[in-house]
């Protein structure tokens, strides 16, 4: 069983606190994604993880054991850089079958576990090259069967596919989350992508400034995000978000522009109470172009200015202004938008958030 826990893990360079005692509980065999901005301290925490950096506090038990003094090769965790860090004077079965052979592993075994991960990688065809003679995708499969013939208990990645171009990425995403189901071990997996994050992670890690924000399904995340910054953070194109107070049965922006309040806050916001007020671009939309019925006693319209349009092929992005802001509306089936033209929008406000200006945490229930 490879269950990871973190308990109160701290993180100091000197006097500066990088992580500051978090808590974080991994399944056995789940995949965890750990996403935040630069700086975060989603990769520090991935190493001490590895035992690449010294815990400064807490504790990390990897199976029931605590590994705070355990060096690397002794945790039974295989890591997959951002950088392949492959020799490049190696073929791509001696890379593959390198740290078995400095352990002293038997070369009928290595040659075992080094076809194994090749079939499961599809590198079978590629393995008298060397990493020069390979694409990007190719050699990150390579690190990745590296990591493979290890046979370790938890898979620790570094955001591994940012050296990557976006269709390459959009192929390795797959071919971890197919790993993943082969393999059957724990991952915790370090992105500044979102995308990566809700598309490969069972449960998503959002840090900042060294705390964990929120800790969720991608479904819960993006659809009950726990504050402000998480609001803000996932979700592309973002949330459209805003200062605003409570005016009896209306949210009030700075300048002057209202909205009805949502429904589903009648009880829980109280008159005159600040708050930040968030709704996703696909809950704003041309009116007859949106994913969810207008009938619905909580869609809200509205005749607002074009600014400018992004065509997406079978989708348009819409800029319109509003509240003194540019919000953000996706518009399916899209007809062509002149920049000015006023056209009826659609607030659908029972998908609306409420944070509290003072904590930034969400006033839902």
């Amino acid at each position: 069983m490879a269950q990871v826990s973190l308990k109160k893990l701290v993180k100091r360079y000197g006097a500066l606190e990088i992580v500051h005692g978090i808590d974080l509980e991994i399944a056995d065999k789940e995949f965890i994604a750990l996403v935040g901005p630069s700086g975060c301290g989603k990769s520090t925490t991935l190493r001490m993880v590895a035992g690449l950096e010294p815990i400064s506090g807490g504790d990390i038990e990897i199976g029931g054991t605590v590994v705070n003094d355990l060096p690397p090769r002794d945790r039974n965790i295989s890591m997959v850089f951002q950088s392949y860090a492959l020799y490049p004077h190696m073929s791509v079965r001696e890379n593959m079958g390198f740290s078995l052979k400095i352990a002293k592993v038997p070369q009928a075994e290595i040659d075992q576990r080094v076809n194994e991960a090749a079939a499961i990688l599809s590198l079978e065809a590629l393995m008298d090259r060397r990493p020069a003679q390979l694409s990007g995708g190719q050699r990150q499969r390579v690190a990745m069967g590296r990591a493979i013939v290890r046979k370790p208990e938890v898979f620790l990645f570094d955001e591994p596919l940012s050296n990557l171009d976006a269709k390459l990425r959009t192929q390795m995403r797959t071919e971890i989350k197919k790993l993943h189901g082969k393999v059957q071990a724990t991952v915790i997996y370090v992105t500044h992508d979102q995308v990566e994050a809700m598309t490969l992670a069972d449960r998503i890690v959002i840090m900042r400034d060294g705390y964990i924000e929120q800790i969720g399904t991608p479904d819960e995340v993006f659809k009950r995000p726990a504050t402000r910054f998480v609001a803000g953070f996932i979700g592309s194109p973002p949330m459209n978000i805003l200062d605003a107070s409570v005016d009896g049965d209306a949210v009030v922006f700075d300048n002057g522009d209202r909205l009805p309040l949502p429904p589903k806050f009648k009880g829980i916001v109280t008159n005159g109470q600040k708050v930040v007020f968030g709704l996703r671009p696909d809950d704003v939309f041309p009116t007859g172009h949106g994913l969810f019925s207008e009938t619905e006693a909580a869609v809200h319209e509205m005749t607002l200015p074009v600014t400018i349009t992004e065509p997406l092929g079978n989708e348009t992005l819409v800029f319109v202004e509003f509240a003194g802001r540019e919000w953000i509306a996706r518009m399916l089936n899209p007809r062509t938008l002149p920049t000015g033209e006023r056209i009826k929008m659609s607030f659908d406000l029972s998908q609306a958030h409420l944070f509290s200006a003072e904590t930034g945490k969400s006033l839902a229930i």
